[in-house]
């Protein structure tokens, strides 16, 4: 008959309880560290959400609401003075079948100046950033500046500078250069005439539209990383041209998308050139009128504001609309 030996069962037992002991410790350790993660996690949460605050409530405050008010006041009569009356579509009505001006001067004047000074200002302003990056750090700093100050002095420069050159007297730049040359008999109106105000608006907007984009396009062009370009050699790109095509415009997407909605934002919503340069609103024969000018025209001279308001939605659709279709061509697939 087997007899158990006491001074092995003893060892047995302390091991089976130093086990149970770390396994106990372990589960308590896992659930401790649990704990204290999502009180971590909750405090991180509550944190992020309080320095988000401003700004959420800054974008709801400037940015939703005044779209959602723009929206119901479409529906209204409102005159600012008295309760708006709901009137349903008859504003979009109107705007469409009876503004002569809004389809036969707005819309028209409002095409051809964002069809050439949307592409012309988007295309210059990546032409010159390519040639900047080409050049050493300090001329390079110096002359982005340059570029970039018109857009950040252009209501200054406006009266300044281009009324002073297109100014309708023989003291004009312009003018005095013409008649002293012999060009001219006559001083000429530039700015309050039809022929010749949507040209000087075109001129004036891409000189200054060297803005945020620009930089992008900048920014973006300098941080590709120029082993990229090396590779391509190698695989045999053979000139700069090719560099530009399969290598930079492909390497800075993200920036061409950013540069192409401020260009369209920033056309559509220019309204305030043609006022400075002609020096009333509407402009001369509505020669240089855009549409924010026709929302200003109804919104705060006429004070229809429900029909001001249609207006507006209107150019929000349309600048929704052209910004999808370019996000489209640009996006990249990441």
């Amino acid at each position: 008959m087997e007899t158990t030996n006491v001074n092995e069962t003893i060892p047995q037992s302390k091991k089976d309880a130093e086990k149970r002991s770390k396994l106990d410790f372990l589960k308590r350790f896992k659930r401790n560290n649990e704990n204290n993660n999502h009180i971590g996690g909750a405090k991180s949460a509550i944190s992020s959400t309080i320095l988000i605050l401003p700004y959420i409530l800054s974008f709801f405050t400037f940015i939703v609401l005044p779209v959602i008010l723009a929206i119901i006041l479409s529906f209204t009569n409102f005159n600012a003075m008295n309760f708006p009356e709901f009137v349903g579509l008859t504003n979009y009505i109107n705007l469409f079948t009876n503004d002569d001006v809004f389809m036969q001067k707005i819309i028209p004047n409002t095409i051809k100046f964002s069809l050439i000074c949307g592409p012309v200002g988007y295309f210059l302003s990546f032409f010159l950033a390519w040639l900047l990056a080409q050049i050493p750090k300090v001329p390079r700093t110096i002359l982005a500046l340059i570029i970039y100050s018109p857009s950040l002095t252009a209501g200054v420069a406006m009266q300044v500078v281009w009324i002073a050159i297109f100014s309708g007297d023989a003291n004009g730049y312009l003018n005095a250069i013409l008649l002293d040359m012999g060009i001219i008999n006559e001083a000429i109106q530039w700015l309050q005439s039809e022929e010749y105000l949507m040209t000087i608006m075109i001129i004036v907007t891409i000189w200054s539209s060297m803005g945020v984009g620009f930089l992008a396009m900048l920014s973006g062009i300098l941080n590709i990383d120029s082993e990229l370009y090396e590779a391509a050699y190698v695989d045999g790109l053979k000139n700069r041209f090719q560099e530009v095509a399969y290598v930079t415009l492909p390497s800075m997407k993200p920036q061409l998308l950013f540069g192409a909605v401020m260009a369209v934002v920033n056309t559509f919503q220019a309204g305030s050139i043609g006022v400075q340069l002609s020096g009333s609103n509407p402009t001369p024969n509505y020669a240089g009128s855009l549409i924010i000018n026709h929302i200003e025209d109804y919104g705060y001279i006429r004070y229809e504001m429900g029909y001001a308001s249609a207006i507006s939605v209107v150019l929000l659709i349309f600048i929704y609309v052209v910004s999808i279709i370019i996000r489209k061509i640009l996006q990249t697939k990441e």
